[in-house]
């Protein structure tokens, strides 16, 4: 995958005579990913997948994110509405689609966005009419949609958005339903072409190689995944599974975009260092202390999402409520802040070349076009803020209170071997328990008013912990990456925890007319 990063760059998909032609080697790149089966890694091994923990496809697609982020969307895109079709599709639906997505024969889209809807997805309009057959006409258009067409293979399968002529209004009126590109025919083949087309493709600061498109659906055929008028339940299964993976995306770009710029620092020569007259730029302070800021980001933050899908492994092995309780309240900061920490870890990866990183052909700038698009999709990073302090706060902080209490005893018992790193931590995690315990009693707009900076200083406390933990088994090295996180990172906390008590107030005591003054 990591030759087709530049390729993907430079040669986009092109939409010609109605029909998207790809990147030049992405459709041999994605059928070698199909073959190996990395698609069903986590899929029902009833529909071909392997049945693997959730753990294992995240590790694999922070690679794959690494090497390609655009032709990686495609995959993970398939992989959420596999998850989508086997919790909420009828039988039916299950046997015909599922063992194609995940051999990999057919691809899938999500399709939420109207120009009209955005973050707010029940203001769509798209319309479903019920049919004789037990089929519906959509109607409608949507945008943004990632992989929305393209030559990889034989069929296309949209899970789209709409309304039922009697629906209530907003989101407890939305239904989802299957829309395919082209019809199944009585074997289960690509038939005839279905209703719908491709209106144009996205100009977009990065990702190039990856096709976005405005789809219009004009009385498509499409069947219903799930209930009526409970379309959000099925399609939330799916934008569950893309928050963490969007999340691991930018874990993934910000692993690349440090090995990019160790490289770099490696082979370039300039000025005397502390170690030499004319040696490598690793070995000046400032760039030193780059790269180890990077490597110790990206450690954190992929601590965080392992153990977020470690919770969600464990939530559908045991079934106890605990384990669902803890990877709902990750979830929000893997997504926020892996996306989060892949825009700094790449933009440093940039500064680390100098000059030469504003400068396309070294490769450096491309990390950064290509990630920025993921603290916006999948819902915003300040949705995603929004949603830790308020539906995973509805418990009044209780999964929250159990996981600071596992990094306090966590710090507990590293205080006889690193006792100054192991009081850091505690204290952090103290302070953050205050802030989370003042959250709780809030409204929600004071608690909107400080949600963005109360998920990053979370992250940054989990973040200390998990450094902590790995260091206390690890080596000379491990304790140092640990303590350039924990003495330069961590303490950013106390910060944003003072951000997150600041509430509303001053925010509306500025007018309109005030921010534009």
């Amino acid at each position: 995958m990591a030759p087709l990063q530049l390729i993907g760059d430079l040669h986009r998909p092109r939409l010609l005579n109605g029909e998207v032609r790809t990147s030049p080697g992405f459709a041999d790149a994605f059928r070698a990913i199909a073959e190996g089966g990395w698609l069903g890694i986590s899929a029902d091994p009833t529909h071909g997948g392997m049945g693997l923990p959730q753990t294992l496809a995240v590790a694999v697609n922070d690679m794959m994110s690494s090497a390609c982020l655009a032709l990686q969307l495609c995959p993970l895109m398939a992989q959420g509405q596999v998850e989508a079709l086997e919790h909420h599709a009828d039988d039916t639906i299950k046997a015909l689609y599922l063992p194609k997505l995940i051999s990999g024969e057919w691809t899938g889209t999500m399709n939420l966005t109207e120009p009209q809807a955005g973050s707010d997805v029940g203001a769509l309009r798209t319309k479903a009419e019920p049919l004789e057959d037990g089929s519906y006409a959509i109607t409608g258009q949507k945008i943004y949609i990632s992989w929305g067409d393209h030559d990889m293979t034989e069929n296309i399968c949209h899970l789209v958005l709409a309304r039922l002529p009697d629906a209530p209004e907003g989101t407890r009126g939305i239904s989802l339903f299957m829309v395919p590109k082209f019809l199944p025919d009585e074997n289960g083949n690509p038939g005839a072409p279905n209703s719908l087309r491709v209106v144009s493709l996205e100009h977009k600061m990065g990702l190039h190689g990856s096709p976005t498109a405005v789809m219009e659906y004009d009385r498509a055929t499409g069947w219903m995944v799930g209930a009526p008028n409970k379309g959000m339940a099925a399609m939330f299964t799916m934008m569950n599974n893309a928050r963490v993976g969007v999340g691991v995306q930018g874990i993934g770009v910000a692993e690349g975009a440090y090995q990019h710029a160790l490289a770099y620092a490696r082979e370039r020569r300039q000025g005397r260092t502390p170690l030499s007259s004319a040696g490598a730029i690793i070995e000046h302070t400032d760039v030193r202390r780059m790269l180890a800021m990077m490597k110790a980001e990206v450690f954190a933050i992929r601590a965080i999402a392992l153990a977020n899908s470690v919770a969600i492994d464990m939530a559908r092995a045991t079934g106890a409520e605990d384990w669902a309780a803890r990877a709902a309240l990750l979830t929000p900061i893997t997504k926020a802040h892996g996306t989060d920490i892949g825009i700094e870890v790449a933009s440093a990866g940039i500064q680390v070349h100098g000059g030469m990183g504003f400068i396309e052909e070294t490769g450096a700038a491309q990390y950064l076009r290509d990630v920025r698009v993921t603290a916006i999709y999948e819902g915003t990073n300040g949705i995603q803020a929004m949603d830790l302090v308020g539906r995973k706060m509805m418990d009044g902080g209780e999964a929250a209170f159990r996981l600071l209490q596992e990094i306090e005893d966590g710090a507990e018992a590293a205080r006889a071997t690193l006792p100054d790193l192991a009081e850091a931590v505690w204290q952090a995690a103290e302070s953050l328990r205050e802030a989370t315990e003042w959250l709780v009693g809030q409204d929600m707009t004071s608690r909107s008013a400080g949600a963005v900076a109360y998920l990053r200083a979370f992250a940054r406390v989990l973040g200390g912990h998990y450094h902590l933990k790995a260091a206390l088994h690890g080596d000379g090295a491990r304790k140092a990456l640990a303590q350039i996180f924990i003495t330069r990172i961590l303490p950013e906390h106390g910060a944003l925890l003072a951000q997150t008590r600041a509430g509303a107030d001053a925010l509306y005591a500025l007018s309109d007319d005030d921010l534009a003054a």
